[in-house]
């Protein structure tokens, strides 16, 4: 093969390589290749935001969630064993840096006002108007919000969702239905249940 030609095939995944259209990016990166957790960076990051912030809240958190997501994904990279796809893998990722968070700053807000934090994280949110879909869904209570983000709007399976969620399948599936029954509820919506 030709030296020229080597660099870029190390970048690049086939069309049609597999389940995952990242593992050849995947598997230089956990080489320690820079510049091809670059090109994972550059393809994952928007979706990574947006599951933060939908389920982080306030930008700031969620940018920050971001930024440990990828620092936590650099130093997991050579442990990656493909059994699932790598956006999958990035994903539970960022759900584990958001609920850690999450509990830490329950934890600080609970010592410092003796409310509970889930109170304090609604207030800002609770008078917006009622088809703001958004601030409904960052209006729901943590575990309803977590469950319906995951599996209702990236596609996670229950059984997926339990796993990074610490939680029963059983307990997501009464989650999500919780969330749906709360989001039609709060946006006004008959629901068919």
């Amino acid at each position: 093969m030709d030296a020229a030609v080597a660099p870029f095939a190390d970048y690049t995944a086939a069309a049609g390589a597999g389940p995952d259209e990242d593992a050849v990016t995947v598997a230089a990166a956990a080489r320690g290749d820079r510049r091809a957790f670059e090109r994972l960076y550059r393809k994952h990051v928007g979706p990574v935001h947006a599951l933060c912030l939908r389920l982080a809240g306030p930008r700031e958190r969620a940018e920050d969630c971001v930024q440990e997501t990828f620092i936590a994904a650099w130093r997991a990279l050579p442990r990656f064993e493909s059994r699932s796809r790598f956006s999958t893998w990035l994903h539970r990722i960022a759900v584990n840096t958001v609920m850690g968070r999450q509990r830490g700053l329950a934890a600080r807000l609970e010592t410092v006002t003796d409310e509970p934090a889930e109170w304090l994280d609604r207030r800002a949110v609770d008078d917006l108007p009622a088809l703001d879909v958004e601030a409904a869904i960052a209006a729901l209570p943590d575990g309803a919000r977590y469950v319906l983000v995951m599996v209702g709007l990236y596609g996670f399976s229950h059984e997926e969702a339990a796993a990074a969620l610490g939680i029963a399948v059983g307990t997501s599936k009464a989650q999500l239905h919780r969330a749906r029954r709360l989001l039609s509820d709060r946006l006004g919506l008959e629901s068919s249940t």
